[in-house]
């Protein structure tokens, strides 16, 4: 439906929107690249910026890169709900790219210029060393605020503004689509390697004001290309949020939850579904019952000649219930990513923080110590082909499944690697760890909501990695306050960390996830997946058991 309002917005063929989709692709594409290497470039290494030129505490830098990050998570549910609702992609990309590029700019300011950040500590004693003023780190916040603003519209609009160029009803608009996502995945991946090790070294070795200046001259380039290519791209006009009908749903629920529900309620509870509905039809589940009482027909309903309901505040179609559902169902395996993602989240601080104070020597060359990041991202990098070429057809021939295991499953194994992770604090494991759970989450919210949702669903994984900085910021500080002034042990996490407990403290988040795996299995025992009543009569037909977690 998408697809059809676009040729009819431009007068144009699918044919000649596929057209134009090609010819815009070295932009969007050009414009992804370069946006990531900026980003990429200028937030990989800030632990080490933070500790080194503005003299800030470890574990001071910690929480402050555990809020920025959350909030850099957090940000793209906004910016979803003010795309889809008021702006539309290409003027939410527009803001947010013009947002980043200033974000980075003040940021290599502070690097650049001496009186935008404390003098140099010229001495281990960190004690000694003197931090930064007021206005200075005011000027540094500010640049981080640009950054989430444009993390906000970029990140829930960039892979959804590439695949607007297409459409998805022809064969051309599929393989442009499939291009279109496999190039994005490559050049994440490209960047991450980019910035993990040739401009991280020069940051580190070289220059901060050079280092933290080429992202900044890379997210220009970005802005040009995405700009450059304005007047060939297909733009969508936002079509209100689909959160809207979420609310209506709640409303009309609170309004009618004195009434009961009848016997059989799909066959007497208000049905109506808009000719040309994008979302596919959901068929009633038991789940959230008193949810089904906003489609309770009263003397006080009033229906439209054409079936809608008069005031959708007050009567709501089963349609809505059951894509409300599918919400809600979502939201308890949610929660599971939080407590997965803490332990993911520390192989970007106090990893760093384990590297610097390590012997980085490879002869005469000596590693950043936030390149030792770009390990995880290589193991994900080698598993994901061998996943998919090997081990998924091997599963399938076990278990019959079209991907060998179930979504739940893949996320389950993921977060069973995310414990082993903090108990040997392996990198590559944590890569592992990413390969099942956080692609299968991407995929699982994708499959699971709504499809007039799947903004939404994109932006559900980036809250949940916000929730586990959140977290992780309160864990460090609370440890490290109760640990400081406890009787035994001393602290765990000191400014110096080989006077500290480091394994301890990971030891407790690896207690966490265990906990959090015993939570998840009861969830996804719970769990019925989209349209479950349909897959279940149709495995029952074949013979097969009826409901697999």
């Amino acid at each position: 439906m998408e697809k059809e309002e676009k040729a009819i917005l431009s007068d144009e063929s699918p044919e000649v929107i596929n057209y134009r989709g090609v010819k815009a692709m070295p932009f969007i594409i050009g414009n992804e690249t370069f946006e990531k290497l900026g980003t990429i470039g200028t937030s990989s290494n800030l632990m080490v910026y933070l500790t080194s030129v503005f003299n800030i505490k470890s574990v001071t830098t910690a929480t402050l890169i555990n809020i920025f990050n959350g909030t850099t998570n957090m940000a793209p549910l906004l910016g979803a709900f003010l795309s889809d609702s008021y702006f539309g992609r290409f003027k939410t990309l527009a803001l947010a790219s013009i947002c980043s590029l200033s974000g980075m700019t003040v940021i290599m300011l502070t690097a650049a210029i001496s009186k935008l950040h404390p003098p140099h500590c010229g001495t281990k004693e960190t004690e000694l060393c003197r931090g930064p003023t007021t206005s200075q780190l005011a000027f540094l916040l500010t640049g981080f605020g640009l950054l989430i603003i444009g993390a906000g519209g970029i990140r829930p609009c960039n892979l959804a503004f590439g695949a607007d160029q297409f459409n998805p009803a022809t064969e051309s608009g599929k393989r442009g689509i499939n291009s279109f996502f496999n190039w994005y995945y490559f050049t994440f991946t490209f960047a991450v390697m980019i910035s993990g090790t040739f401009i991280v070294y020069v940051q580190s070795n070289v220059s901060w004001a050079l280092g933290l200046g080429i992202p900044s001259c890379l997210m220009f380039v970005s802005c040009v290309l995405f700009f450059a290519g304005s007047r060939i791209y297909v733009k969508v006009k936002p079509r209100g949020s689909p959160l809207t009908g979420v609310a209506q749903v709640l409303v009309a629920a609170s309004k009618k939850r004195y009434l009961k529900l009848p016997d059989h309620p799909e066959l007497s509870l208000f049905s109506h579904v808009p000719t040309n509905y994008m979302n596919s039809k959901l068929p009633h589940t038991d789940q959230f019952r008193f949810l089904d009482k906003s489609a309770i027909i009263t003397m006080e309903d009033q229906i439209n000649t054409d079936g809608s309901a008069s005031n959708p505040w007050r009567l709501c179609s089963m349609q809505q219930v059951e894509e409300v559902k599918c919400l809600m169902r979502v939201i308890p395996i949610w929660a599971s990513s939080i407590i997965y993602h803490v332990a993911i989240v520390q192989q970007h601080t106090y990893a760093v923080l384990q590297a610097l104070q390590s012997d980085r020597h490879l002869g005469s060359f000596e590693v950043p110590a936030a390149s030792y990041s770009i390990f995880s991202m290589l193991s994900l990098t080698i598993w994901i082909p061998i996943y998919d070429r090997i081990v998924i057809p091997f599963l399938h021939k076990l278990t019959g499944k079209e991907d060998g295991i179930t979504l739940l499953q893949r996320m389950g194994t993921g977060i069973v690697l995310s414990v082993a992770t903090m108990l040997v604090s392996a990198l590559i494991l944590a890569g592992l760890s990413e390969a099942f759970n956080s692609i299968g989450q991407i995929e699982f919210y994708y499959k699971q909501f709504p499809e007039n949702m799947r903004s939404i669903a994109g932006s559900f994984f980036f809250c949940g990695i916000a929730g586990s900085n959140y977290l992780s910021g309160f864990l460090v500080s609370v440890v490290h306050q109760i640990t400081l002034n406890g009787a035994r042990g001393g602290d765990w996490l000191p400014e110096d960390l080989n006077k500290g407990k480091l394994d301890c403290f990971y030891y407790m988040i690896a207690a966490l996830g265990a906990v959090n795996f015993a939570y998840f299995l009861v969830c996804s025992k719970w769990y019925r997946y989209k349209g479950g009543d349909r897959v279940e009569v149709a495995m029952e037909t074949k013979g097969s058991r009826k409901h697999v977690v």
